[in-house]
Formats: structure tokens, C-alpha cells, sequence
């Protein structure tokens, strides 16, 4: 009887770790990381590396964590016909301990921020605080009625992109130095490419989205067309990114920025005039090197997408960690 209750005790908690869904939560970190590098200011000591590990703690686990409990709730009867097996439809969570799950994290999330943001005082600690709240509040609202953002990609996208890419970088900026002007620029950049991914990333459900009414990109205008719009972008973000890189007086940043805009062309022309099968010589480093990372996928074009996601992710976090670095030691 024992082993039994330890038994189910442990799978409780197995189900509810899961609801947290903890692949996505390193989502956050690059940007995280690169608004501490941006700071130049993090000391190696003990209580900076505690600070760091709360950072990564708040965004990661409880921030988005939060998020994604919150989209299992109210995604109850869709994904117990797409997900069945997750948490809540499968019947190992019930609905009642799913809102206890998120309630709590949130809680933990408010109160941890809370307390580094009176900790560090003034105005870093007001903008780090704010800008996890901000984060928490789209995290809700992404998923909840009556706005449910994620029902609209004009609303979902950006959404998505001020959270992961934006308001992350300002709060890992404040929490060991002042804003960096420059930093400012790198969280835009992430704010336009996590939207271009996030639009992509909407081929896998696109069937579904088309059969309950959800206004994904790709259910309006095709995948072709979403390609075009998604590489548009990206390619808009690594141009300026040059420019800001020459402005900042990073001149040998800017000619790899400009080279890896030229690679990414070159991997965003064949999936293009193919959304289907384009780009296929990258198969085998989306199954063999970054499939369990990434992701795999049943549809045609967001396999593809994941093929350009392989080369595109690798060259901007590339160039974003030079930046941040560079930034970083101009401060010191």
C-alpha cells in the first residue's frame, strides 16, 4: 500500500512538472543570457551567480511555465482531440489541481520578482518587476477568454514576441546594470524575429486552426505566402542588425551579420519556391542533430520551417551573443 501511494504520489507530480511543459521554458534563456552579457556588468561571486540562477528560474519554470499550464487549461476540449495524452484530457490531472498548479507558480513568480525588484531598487528594479508582470499578464490573456490573443495572429505573434524576445532582455539588463541604449536595440530585434518564428511555427497546426476558425496566417494567405511574409521579416531583422552593428562601431559584426543574411537567403529560396519539400538536404540535422531540441513534425511545411530554424537560430544567436559580448565589455 506504501509503494502504491509513493507511487502515485510521484506520478502527480511527473503530471504536473509536465503541464509546466519544461522543453519550451529554454525558449527565454538566449535572450535572458544576452541581456546579462549586455550589461557588463554581473560579477563572478556568489550572490551574482544566485541572482542569475533566480533570473533564469523566474522566466523559465515559473514565468513560462505559468504560460504554458495556463494554455493546457483553457485548451481543455481541443486538446483532448489533438493531445489526448497531455496532462488534464489524459485524466491524470484534474481541472481543479491544473488551476492550482498555475496559481501557484504565479505566486511564486510575483513574489520572487517582486522581492529582487525592491532589492535592487530604483529604477532597475522597477523595470525588471514590470516586465515580468507584463509577461505574466499576456501569458494569461494569451490563453484566456475573453481575449484570447492566440486566437488571432495579429494579436498571437506579437504577443509571443514582447514576451520571449523583448521584456526578457530589459529585465536580465536591469537586474545587473542600467538599460543599455544598445540593449534596447538587440530586444527589438528579438521582439520582430520571435514574431517571424511564431507565424512559421503555425504550420503544425494549421488544419486545425482552418477547421475551429482560428485566424493563423498561413489559414489566410497559404504557406507560400507565409513563408514570404516570415522571410521578409527575418531578413528586415539581420539588415538592421548590420546597421545598428556599424552604428555601434562593431564593423567586423556587421560583415558576419551581412554574411549570415546571405546564408539564410540561400536556405529561404528553395523552401520558398517549395514550402513543401524546399531546403530538404537539411533533413537529416533536423532528425539526427537537433530533433529531440527542435522538434519534429508530420507537416510537410513546418518540417521546413524547422530545416531553416536549424540554420537561422544557430546564425542570429551567433551574432546576438558577439553583440551582446561587445556591448558588454564597452561598459566595463
Amino acid at each position: 500500500m506504501t509503494v502504491t501511494k509513493r507511487s502515485g504520489i510521484i506520478d502527480k507530480a511527473k503530471a504536473h512538472l509536465e503541464l509546466l511543459d519544461p522543453v519550451t521554458w529554454i525558449s527565454a534563456f538566449p535572450c535572458l543570457a544576452g541581456g546579462v552579457m549586455a550589461s557588463g556588468a554581473m560579477q563572478s561571486s556568489t550572490y551574482d551567480y544566485l541572482l542569475l540562477f533566480l533570473l533564469f528560474v523566474i522566466w523559465g519554470p515559473l514565468g513560462i511555465g505559468f504560460s504554458q499550464s495556463v494554455n493546457d487549461y483553457f485548451d481543455l476540449e481541443l486538446d483532448k482531440v489533438n493531445e489526448p495524452t497531455r496532462p488534464i484530457p489524459s485524466g491524470r490531472l484534474t481541472e481543479k489541481e491544473a488551476i492550482w498548479n498555475w496559481s501557484i507558480v504565479l505566486l511564486l513568480a510575483i513574489l520572487i520578482s517582486t522581492w529582487i525588484g525592491v532589492h535592487i531598487g530604483g529604477q532597475r528594479g522597477f523595470i525588471f518587476t514590470s516586465c515580468l508582470f507584463i509577461a505574466l499578464i499576456f501569458g494569461y490573456i494569451y490563453s484566456a477568454p475573453p481575449l484570447k490573443l492566440k486566437k488571432n495572429i495579429f494579436f498571437s505573434a506579437p504577443a509571443v514576441g514582447l514576451c520571449y524576445g523583448f521584456v526578457t532582455y530589459l529585465s536580465a539588463n536591469a537586474l545587473f546594470g542600467e538599460i543599455r541604449p544598445e540593449v534596447i536595440g538587440l530586444a527589438g530585434l528579438n521582439f520582430f524575429m520571435a514574431v517571424a518564428l511564431i507565424i512559421m511555427n503555425d504550420f503544425k497546426s494549421q488544419d486545425g486552426d482552418a477547421k475551429s476558425g482560428m485566424k493563423s496566417l498561413t489559414v489566410m494567405i497559404g504557406s507560400r505566402n507565409t513563408f514570404l511574409v516570415a522571410f521578409l521579416i527575418i531578413d528586415l531583422v539581420f539588415a538592421v542588425f548590420a546597421i545598428l552593428a556599424w552604428t555601434w562601431g562593431f564593423h567586423i559584426l556587421m560583415y558576419l551579420i551581412l554574411a549570415s543574411l546571405a546564408v539564410n537567403i540561400f536556405i529561404q529560396i528553395p523552401i520558398y519556391r517549395d514550402p513543401k519539400t524546399g531546403a530538404s538536404f537539411m533533413q537529416n540535422a533536423v532528425d539526427d542533430g537537433f530533433g529531440n531540441t527542435i522538434g519534429k513534425s508530420e507537416v510537410h511545411e513546418h518540417n521546413a520551417f524547422l530545416r531553416f530554424q536549424v540554420v537561422n537560430n544557430i546564425l542570429f544567436l551567433v551574432n546576438q551573443f558577439s553583440a551582446a559580448t561587445l556591448i558588454g565589455l564597452k561598459y566595463l
